[in-house]
């Protein structure tokens, strides 16, 4: 069983990652907006990567919940 602050530790981390996933995406759309296309793909894969980072680290804080 996960320890009170080990699942907030999770919930944190997780918050983090979404953070970071939704600064990725923004900067895209201003890079769209602003017609950079050649950042636009860096961007949008940096939120990719964000994403699936964020997506791990839910999964483990729910889980940490639920135990």
């Amino acid at each position: 069983m996960s320890s009170n602050t080990e699942t907030s530790d999770l919930h944190k981390q997780a918050a983090n990652d979404h953070s970071e996933a939704a600064k990725s995406h923004l900067q895209a759309a201003d890079c769209l907006d602003q017609n950079q296309l050649s950042n636009v793909k860096e961007k949008a894969k940096s939120a990719t990567h964000s994403y699936s980072l964020a997506k791990k680290s839910s999964t483990a804080a729910c889980k940490g919940m639920t135990k």
